[in-house]
């Protein structure tokens, strides 16, 4: 069973900071784009930022130049950095891998 597991959501003041992170139970993760998705209360799930396996990044344009996504392919883990973080970037985070691979999610909260 592949896995994803999700950690370090949590509540956080706005202007504050908060790192998740995503370890793939399997090495078949390290050819894989990989990312971070999230959804807030009645809205559709939204893209945040995504990384190929050569380290190319995208970014959704309301986290660009806050948000900042890593991966250690050695470890099997894809982190994203969140800083300068507002109200509005309140969801569940979900740790996503090429092509629909999934995590649980992990609850963010920036109280303002």
């Amino acid at each position: 069973q592949v896995q994803l597991v999700e950690s370090g959501g949590g509540l956080v003041q706005s202007g504050g900071s908060l790192t998740l992170s995503c370890a793939a139970s399997r090495n078949i993760f390290r050819s894989k784009t990989m990312g971070w998705y999230r959804q807030a209360p009645g809205k559709q799930r939204e893209l945040v930022a995504a990384i190929t396996s050569d380290g190319i990044t995208n970014y959704s344009s309301s986290v660009k130049g806050r948000f900042t996504i890593s991966r250690d392919n050695a470890k099997n883990t894809v982190n994203l950095q969140m800083n300068s973080l507002k109200p509005e970037d309140t969801a569940n985070y979900y740790c996503w891998a090429a092509p629909l691979f999934w995590g649980q999610g992990t609850q963010v909260t920036v109280s303002s």
